[in-house]
């Protein structure tokens, strides 16, 4: 299976999904024309990732901002990765001062059944 790897823009995020350690990666902005567009190639790849995902997966979120429909679209990524079975870890970062996005991390953390850790940096 091939990883994705695409450079954030002032809109997208950086992207990194590695197949082989299974370590994957949100960064930056998303708030792209149209999210579903952006997300759904993500999406399928997550889907199947989780057909033959390794031992273990962590999602890296280092998001300083994103918008609504992104949220949706991050939604559906955390329910695909429910599926990668029980070892997946989602690291939700969030900058010292942004409440807001650490409310956002502590909602989807209520939604999906696998675990959150709430990271506080001094900047994203």
């Amino acid at each position: 299976m091939e990883s994705i790897k695409l450079e954030g823009t002032p809109k997208t995020p950086t992207v990194e999904f590695s197949a082989n350690n299974g370590v994957l990666l949100l960064k930056g902005r998303s708030i792209p024309e149209n999210s579903i567009e952006f997300y759904k190639p993500l999406i399928n790849w997550i889907e199947d990732y989780s057909a033959s995902a390794p031992s273990e997966t962590v999602l890296n979120v280092q998001l300083e901002y994103f918008n609504t429909s992104s949220s949706k679209c991050l939604l559906d990524i955390f329910k695909r990765l429910e599926r990668a079975g029980d070892a997946v870890t989602i690291n939700w970062y969030y900058e010292e001062d942004d409440e807001d996005m650490l409310e956002a991390g502590e909602d989807y953390d209520a939604i999906i059944d696998i675990p959150f850790k709430m990271i506080e940096v001094e900047e994203i």
